[in-house]
């Protein structure tokens, strides 16, 4: 008996889009975890998984979680594992490409942003223009450090920038453990947090080369492969906007000198 048509491999593909942080709704270790161990589970020993990213970045720690478990599996199954940024790899989103073996970007792709950021809002001249008092009280010297209804302290910036700057290094550490001689420029160019096109990225050594998720899928598979996509669940449009005004309130309090990749 004939066969009258043949599948095609199916090539994993675990889908990474969107802010990074803890909570409910975005890119985290929680919503990703079972994802990536499920795609290399599919790939199998010696397969090949893709990213597929399109994320300006969020929290450091899980940017690290998920990159992490990544190369974890990666490591335990020997498989080669393919980043494909679509709009956006910046900062963590960066971060997540790096876990790949090879980066490939489109042209118009924004990639790098290699750094830290924090900061936040002061509302104590605020205040007292309305008569209002501050009243506050704590256990431990620097517990209220960053408060925003106090003046900022001296101690309290340099506390601040003493923290960017070692989390910078982490990036910078990461970016390099992982890229190699791949890297194309110096550190006052690579590591200030600038980013830029795709196709100048391949020319810093931060994208390995120009392509999209289609291409590389087939290039792994063979022209009738296909993508057997991972993501994390997504709940309709009406569910979701009590979320999304939650998730506005908690930008604008995570932004009080949080640090952010």
């Amino acid at each position: 008996m004939r066969l009258l048509f043949w599948r095609g491999r199916r090539i994993p593909v675990i889908r990474l889009h969107g802010a990074i942080a803890a909570r409910v709704g975005t890119l985290n270790i929680a919503a990703c975890g079972r994802l990536v161990d499920a795609a290399f589970r599919a790939a199998g020993a010696g397969g090949t998984v893709v990213l597929d990213i399109d994320s300006p970045g969020g929290s450091p720690v899980q940017s690290d979680l998920i990159a992490a478990r990544i190369r974890r599996r990666a490591g335990e199954t020997q498989a080669r594992v393919v980043a494909v940024i679509e709009e956006t790899a910046a900062s963590g989103g960066y971060w997540l490409a790096c876990a790949a073996d090879e980066i490939v970007a489109n042209p118009m792709s924004v990639v790098g942003s290699i750094g830290v950021r924090g900061g936040g809002f002061g509302f104590d001249q605020a205040i007292a223009r309305l008569g209002v008092q501050r009243r506050l009280y704590t256990a431990g010297q620097n517990k209220a450090r960053l408060d925003p209804f106090s003046p900022e302290r001296a101690e309290d910036v340099a506390f601040v920038n003493e923290l960017i700057g070692e989390l910078h290094e982490r990036f910078k550490a990461w970016v390099r453990t992982r890229r190699g001689g791949r890297l194309k420029a110096g550190d006052e160019v690579l590591f200030d947090g600038s980013f830029w096109l795709g196709e100048r990225g391949v020319a810093l050594g931060l994208v390995d080369r120009l392509g999209d998720l289609d291409s590389v899928v087939k290039e792994v598979g063979g022209e009738k492969a296909r993508a057997q996509v991972f993501r994390p669940r997504q709940r309709g449009m009406l569910g979701r906007l009590p979320r999304l005004v939650a998730e506005a309130l908690l930008d604008a309090a995570e932004a009080r000198a949080t640090p952010r990749f």
